[in-house]
């Protein structure tokens, strides 16, 4: 049953993303970038972490979850390191992932070769 819900989240979050580059002029990044904002906000007024806890994965992995990781490393910085916390909590709580990331370009670059698309 997790798996249904972490797919059913993770899927209709995908689906939101694909009738904005559908349906409207927003570009890829400014939606991208949207979503991690939407994060942001949803976490920092306190209504994605019951999405999270409902869909796992589902919503941990998207953007929107990267967002939401942003703003809770911020919240717990702020309570222990004061107005400091402000500039380090969302790097704290997200260095795994953004480490993860850079990772894994660096062996797709060393895999793979760079082509010109012309």
């Amino acid at each position: 049953m997790e798996y249904l819900k972490a797919f059913v989240v993770g899927g209709l979050l995908c689906v939101i993303g694909q009738v904005l580059i559908d349906k409207t002029k927003l570009t890829p990044a400014r939606i991208l970038t949207g979503y991690v904002v939407v994060g942001v906000l949803l976490g920092a007024v306190g209504l994605y972490k019951p999405l999270a806890e409902f869909a796992g994965a589902g919503a941990a992995v998207p953007l929107t979850g990267f967002g939401y990781n942003l703003a809770k490393g911020v919240k717990e910085a702020v309570a222990s390191d004061g107005f400091l916390g402000i500039f380090t909590g969302g790097l704290k709580a997200c260095a795994g992932g953004i480490t993860a990331a850079i990772f894994a370009g660096l062996l797709a670059s060393l895999i793979f070769k760079a082509k010109d698309k012309s």
